[in-house]
């Protein structure tokens, strides 16, 4: 199996970052309108809308989130089938838990990862069959 176009530590990096400011600017935005101040004392709606974004948006826009798409970066299936809710999930939730469970230790070895392998892979796209990539997607 070889990833084409696999995209390294920097951009996955920079991506990640633009997603964060976007969400936490979006998120203060919706907090000010429905609970009248900034901040997140309503943690758990907003925790559910940020791991939807990371869970739908690619499925729907072929393998982008908005810091992605911003950087033209995105994930895909190494087998080259379409994303779906069981890679995404993959991708996510049981890699967090991964994450999680080794204290932090998993983040830092992902990041290695993507700097010292071939294709690029971190830890949460081996466990989900992703990688990450320039290329376009093949609408």
């Amino acid at each position: 199996m070889y990833c084409q176009n696999s995209v390294g530590f920097w951009a996955r990096l920079g991506a990640t970052l633009l997603d964060g400011i976007l969400l936490s600017i979006a998120m203060n935005f919706i907090s000010s309108i429905f609970f009248g101040q900034y901040g997140r004392d309503e943690a758990f709606p907003f925790d559910l809308i940020d791991l939807l974004y990371y869970l739908i948006l690619p499925i729907i826009w072929h393998g982008y989130t908005v810091g992605k798409r911003i950087l033209g970066i995105r994930i895909v299936r190494v087998d080259g089938e379409k994303l779906g809710l069981g890679t995404m999930a993959l991708r996510n939730i049981v890699a967090g838990i991964v994450y999680v469970v080794t204290f932090g230790v998993g983040i830092i070895v992902s990041a290695i990862m993507v700097g010292i392998r071939d294709d690029n892979r971190s830890i949460h796209d081996l466990i989900a069959g992703t990688y990450v990539t320039y290329d376009p997607p093949e609408i």
